[in-house]
């Protein structure tokens, strides 16, 4: 009988065997060479030195004068740091008021139509990102449909400056991450018991509190799906931020590129890509906190 549970559990890890492979070489392996880029040299033409060095996280937080040495903290990463979360929480606070709604609408459809309605959910996935987010910069432009429409109507006499805003950055990545947070939604929706709902109307139950205390209490698995889906790539995001913000309005992404790129300071950009790890596993820890607590805990 052992031998048999040891046959059993040795061809398990058998078949483990290819996808355990990948994930060292593909996730783990390049991560530890980031790391280790991180604690050496800058090289004079980018790449690194092989001599140990902690420069390259030491100006994740702070800057040296050149002059005369001294030490202050590095305004321009703490403000990065700050636009990057603050849009990445605003974009998944907006994709969750505009997707919720959505969701809804879907799940509460014929049972033959709902195919439909998702598949023009997801065509916007069919696009690349680059073509959707040169899309929005059509939208949002002086000269775009929005200033053009107030223009012609007479509600404004020049163009509203929303291009190269920060303003423009959300309302790009919340229309490129909304169908992230609509499709787990649907999910949880689709799956909702509607004598749940009769129940509470019944016992005469406004509208309001059927929403806060039956249906969102209902769907928060799909609403703590879609927020990671849709924080995680909102905050290391790239391709929205450089278009419609300009180069002017970076967020980690463009900054981390930007050090492996033109400021040739390969340590300095490892280090701000771990640093934008941790604020991701730190603020995923926070939110499942928040939002995963025991009812019966906080009732007690």
């Amino acid at each position: 009988m052992r031998a048999l549970n040891h046959w059993a559990t040795l061809s398990r890890w058998v078949l483990c065997t290819p996808a355990l492979l990948i994930l060292l070489l593909a996730a783990s392996g390049p991560l530890l060479i980031v790391l280790v880029y991180s604690f050496l040299s800058p090289g004079a033409y980018g790449g690194v030195v092989w001599q140990f060095s902690t420069e390259g996280w030491f100006r994740v937080f702070f800057s040296r004068d050149i002059f005369d040495g001294s030490v202050a903290p590095a305004q321009a990463h703490l403000q990065i740091f700050w636009r990057s979360v603050r849009l990445a929480l605003l974009t998944t606070f907006f994709a969750a008021l505009l997707g919720f709604p959505t969701a809804w609408f879907i799940a509460t459809r014929p049972a033959g139509t709902r195919e439909l309605w998702l598949f023009l959910v997801t065509i916007p996935f069919w696009t690349n990102l680059v073509i959707r987010t040169f899309a929005i910069q059509e939208v949002i432009r002086n000269q775009g449909l929005i200033n053009s429409a107030l223009l012609n109507s007479g509600l404004i006499n020049q163009p509203i400056q929303m291009l190269y805003t920060d303003f423009a950055i959300l309302v790009g990545m919340t229309y490129v991450f909304l169908p992230l947070m609509v499709l787990p939604l649907y999910a949880s929706m689709e799956k909702l018991d509607g004598r749940l709902l009769e129940a509470a109307y019944d016992l005469y139950a406004s509208r309001a509190r059927v929403l806060w205390h039956v249906i969102v209490p209902l769907v928060k698995p799909g609403f703590i799906a879609g927020s990671i889906l849709v924080f995680i790539p909102a905050i290391g995001a790239y391709v929205t931020p450089r278009i419609l913000g300009g180069g002017r309005n970076l967020m980690l992404g463009n900054l981390i590129e930007l050090q492996f790129g033109q400021g040739r300071n390969w340590p300095l950009g490892a280090a701000l890509a771990l640093t934008l790890l941790v604020i991701v596993l730190v603020a995923l820890l926070i939110y499942i906190r928040l939002v995963m607590r025991d009812p019966e805990r906080d009732h007690g």
